[in-house]
């Protein structure tokens, strides 16, 4: 199911994103007269909702929420008014101090010298806001409260933390109805569920939070999708090369990330009394191979990939089981190319990203960022002459960019990927950034034709991110169910009584050779048992076997997520999943026997 798409604006002169911070504010007063003394946090409006932040000595649950709710639909039977009153800076912070509100005071200095400050106020509750909100809460709209969740205030973990409480609300029931569902089928697919279910990851608190300890069945995933990989990169001259996962601190001072990018990595370690960090980028080692001996232009370009795991620091507040961790395995290359290969680069990059994404089913869209606004290194006229690069690229590839306006990293303007999962949620995904800092920071040069030596341009991107994120997403994309190629059961054998259980094993041998991976349940019990087990696994296939089916060299096949079974020669089905595997196809394959 994908996500539904917001409300209808057709008769309603306020956006949806209106709509929702306004019932933000409906919730936090609802909130101050449950619980005398709240303090108030902030509570805008978000993609599919809103939340608000609250510190409460009382932790809230779900019936809390039923009971905020209930006050909520309590106070819009006055319809009260929206008003918005412009004040003071001082009159401001003596409006919140007079009411204990120490976070807002705190807020009020947050806003920038000569902007207004409002307060909007409904009924006997005002808020520091900024709005916009709707005009009255007589309008027709429908709302629900989901969940509470920790957050720390201003987002910093050494400030007290508080309780966000996140809903939503759209201007129809049916809208939210919708949404609620939506909600079900996206709580139903969540990675770290289906992590335990299907016994595919753990995380280690004894070991550090953040950290991703691969169990065998995705460490099968992981490994074929680390084939098709490097099968993608063979086929377009990439190299293998394999770098340290620690290095002196100076390679990170060169390389500009000890500056820009320090509250990030990991502490420094003394070693011989030097100064040791664990790598945030495999790109600094890249150019470490490059500088070991001098290069031609007939050399180039050259492409190196890297698996390389790093290392960087996030705060646990934002760890998110395999979609947000500490360290994690970057799916790394890097060009080094001439000026004038540089478009072909980046359209050769462009249909790599193209291809790969395409054996998942993902849709995508390509975004140009530009230079940041506040750290970035090199000189503007270099900037523009690699965004110009990554236009021309993306032009040879037809791949259209939207403009992501300073979204580029602090050495270069890049082209980045959002991919559209199964529910309609959008990742980042792939990038290609095109560097023409790093090269003169570390004076990397080739040799070109006539003898002079000239700087190479360096292009880093990834395909898949990291495998840690690309594969979290993956199981959510899929609800746990792999297709056939890179499930980490293919097939499940099952026979009808044990005494058909030497038939099982002969075709576990004959798939065995054909390295499937087979899970053969000749154990005592009842086949139904092993069914339903077999379908909890979400394994792609399950061939039932009896008396029958042994005497005639046949099986039945019953397909992931179905009741029907079709009894057909086994080698039939050999052929039928030998197709769906050489071809990497996203379904389990049409019936074999026609009707």
């Amino acid at each position: 199911m994908s996500a539904p798409k917001d409300a209808s604006q057709v008769g309603e002169p306020f956006p949806l994103s209106t709509l929702r911070h306004s019932v933000s504010h409906l919730m936090a007063s609802a909130v101050a007269k449950l619980y005398p003394g709240v303090q108030m946090g902030f509570g805008p409006a978000i993609e599919h909702g809103f939340y608000y932040d609250f510190d409460l000595k009382e932790p809230l649950t779900e019936s809390h929420l039923r009971e905020i709710e209930k006050e909520m639909k309590r106070m819009l039977k006055s319809a009260p008014k929206l008003e918005c009153v412009e004040v003071s800076r001082e009159d401001a912070r003596v409006r919140l101090a007079s009411k204990g509100q120490n976070y807002k005071v705190e807020a009020v200095d947050l806003i920038p010298a000569g902007e207004k400050i409002t307060f909007y106020k409904h009924g006997d509750w005002e808020d520091l806001c900024e709005g916009p909100h709707i005009d009255n809460f007589g309008r027709e709209f429908h709302f629900k409260l989901l969940t509470v969740a920790g957050a720390y205030w201003r987002g910093d973990e050494k400030r007290p933390q508080m309780q966000r409480v996140y809903g939503t609300a759209f201007w129809t029931a049916e809208e939210l109805a919708a949404h609620l569902k939506w909600l079900e089928d996206v709580k139903e697919r969540d990675h770290r569920r289906l992590g335990t279910d299907l016994d595919l990851f753990s995380v280690h608190a004894e070991a550090g939070g953040g950290f991703i300890f691969w169990h065998p069945n995705l460490g099968i995933v992981r490994r074929e999708i680390e084939e098709l990989w490097w099968a993608e990169h063979t086929k377009r001259g990439y190299k293998p090369v394999y770098t340290p996962h620690v290095a002196r601190e100076t390679l990170f001072q060169v390389s500009g990330h000890l500056e820009n990018y320090s509250e990030m990595m990991y502490a420094p370690m003394e070693l011989e009394e030097q100064a040791y960090r664990v790598k945030p980028m495999n790109c600094p080692g890249h150019i470490m191979i490059y500088k070991s001996r001098g290069h031609s232009y007939r050399e180039l370009p050259l492409r190196w990939a890297e698996l390389g795991t790093v290392y960087r620091y996030e705060r646990s507040g934002v760890l998110h089981g395999m979609l947000r961790v500490r360290g994690f395995t970057q799916d790394d290359a890097h060009i080094f190319c001439t000026r004038e290969q540089l478009a072909d680069e980046i359209a050769g990059v462009l249909d790599l990203i193209h291809t790969i994404l395409t054996v998942f089913g993902f849709e995508y869209t390509a975004y140009l960022a530009t230079r940041p606004k506040e750290k970035s290194i090199g000189e503007p006229e270099v900037w523009t002459m690699a965004t110009a690069a990554l236009k021309a690229g993306a032009e040879k590839r037809g791949i259209a960019l939207v403009l992501d306006e300073g979204g580029g990293a602090f050495y270069g303007p890049k082209i980045d990927f959002k991919i559209r999962d199964a529910l309609g949620r959008e990742w980042q995904n792939s990038t290609v950034q095109c560097d023409f800092n790093l090269p003169e920071r570390f004076d990397l040069s080739y040799t070109d034709s006539d003898g002079q030596h000239k700087r190479p341009i360096m292009l880093h991107r990834a395909i898949l991110g990291s495998m840690e994120r690309f594969v979290g997403g993956l199981i959510e994309h899929f609800g746990g169910r792999f297709p056939l190629w890179c499930a980490p059961v293919q097939v499940a054998l099952i026979p009808i009584r044990e005494e058909h259980a030497a038939y099982c094993k002969t075709l576990e041998t004959k798939l065995q050779q054909e390295l499937f991976r087979v899970d053969a349940m000749l154990a005592p019990g009842h086949m139904n048992k092993k069914i339903k087990e077999a379908q909890s696994q979400k394994v792609p296939f399950m061939l039932i076997a009896g008396e029958r089916e042994a005497a005639d060299g046949t099986v039945a096949v019953r397909r992931r997520d179905t009741r029907e079974q079709e009894v057909v020669p086994f080698e039939q089905f050999l052929e039928l999943i030998k197709r769906l595997r050489s071809t990497r196809a996203l379904d389990l394959g049409q019936p074999l026997v026609k009707s």
